[in-house]
C-alpha cells in the first residue's frame, strides 16, 4: 500500500483517487485488521466456546456437556484461566465458576468440573437431575493473554432435557387363601354350633350304650359257663 500512495511531488489527490478505486475486500481487510476481535468484528473463528446444541438426561441420573474453546492469543506466563457456566440465558446469572470456587445454591454438591488448566477442552458433569435442570448452560472462559485479559462464552449454549423416569412398582403375585369347610368346627359368638352339638351327643349315646352292653355280655358268658355239663 505504500508503494501505491508515493507518487513524486507528493500527489495526494491521485492517491486519493487510487484509494477510492481500490476493490472493497481489500479495504476491508486492512480496517478489520485489530489485535483485539471483538463479536463484531470481520474477523470470524478466531476465538469461541465449542458445545452440543442439544443433551438429554433422566431424572434422577446425571449428564455431561463437553466443551472446547480456542482463541488466537498468546497466554502470560501465568494464565489464570478461569471456567465459568450460565445458565438459562446467555446473560444470566453462574451457577459455577472454577475460582474462586463457586456452586450455584440449586447445584449445591450437584456440579463436578473435570478440566485442568492449561486444557482447552473438558466436561461438566450434572448430578441427581432434577426438573427443573432443564434449560440451556453457556460455558464462558476467562484467561490472561499478553495483550490484557480476555473471555469467551457460547452464544447457542447447549439445550438440556430433562426425560421423566419410569418407575415400576413390582407387585408380588396375590396368595388367593381357599375357603375351608369348617362346618362343625366353629362356634357362632355365644351359641355352640349345631353339628359339634350333635356330634357329642351321638358319642355319649354310644359311650352310654357300650358301658350298659358290655355287663350283660360278661353276665350272659358266666351263665353259659356254668351251665356247661361237666366232662
Amino acid at each position: 500500500m505504500a508503494l501505491l500512495l508515493s507518487f513524486p511531488g507528493g500527489n495526494q489527490a491521485v492517491a486519493g483517487l487510487l484509494l477510492l478505486l481500490l476493490p472493497a475486500s481489500r479495504l476491508q481487510a486492512v480496517t478489520s485488521d485489530s489485535p483485539h476481535p471483538s463479536a463484531g468484528s470481520n474477523r470470524v473463528n478466531d476465538y469461541g466456546v465449542n458445545q452440543p446444541a442439544h443433551l438429554s438426561g433422566v431424572q434422577g441420573g446425571s449428564i455431561e456437556i463437553p466443551f472446547s474453546f480456542y482463541f488466537p492469543w498468546k497466554l502470560a506466563k501465568d494464565p489464570q484461566m478461569r471456567i465459568l457456566w450460565r445458565w438459562k440465558h446467555f446473560h444470566r446469572e453462574f451457577i459455577y465458576n472454577s475460582s474462586p470456587p463457586f456452586i450455584h445454591e440449586h447445584f449445591k454438591n450437584r456440579l463436578v468440573l473435570n478440566w485442568t488448566q492449561p486444557q482447552t477442552s473438558g466436561v461438566l458433569r450434572i448430578l441427581d437431575l432434577k426438573e427443573e435442570d432443564q434449560t440451556v448452560y453457556f460455558c464462558r472462559v476467562h484467561l490472561n493473554t499478553r495483550e490484557g485479559t480476555e473471555r469467551v462464552q457460547s452464544i447457542q449454549g447447549t439445550n438440556v432435557t430433562i426425560i421423566r423416569a419410569v418407575r415400576t412398582t413390582m407387585q408380588s403375585p396375590s396368595i388367593v387363601t381357599p375357603d375351608v369347610t369348617t362346618a362343625g368346627l366353629e362356634d357362632t359368638e355365644g351359641q355352640r354350633n349345631p353339628s359339634l352339638v350333635s356330634l357329642g351327643a351321638t358319642v355319649g349315646v354310644v359311650v352310654a350304650t357300650a358301658v350298659l352292653i358290655t355287663p350283660v355280655c360278661v353276665l350272659t358268658i358266666f351263665l353259659c359257663w356254668k351251665r356247661r355239663p361237666a366232662a
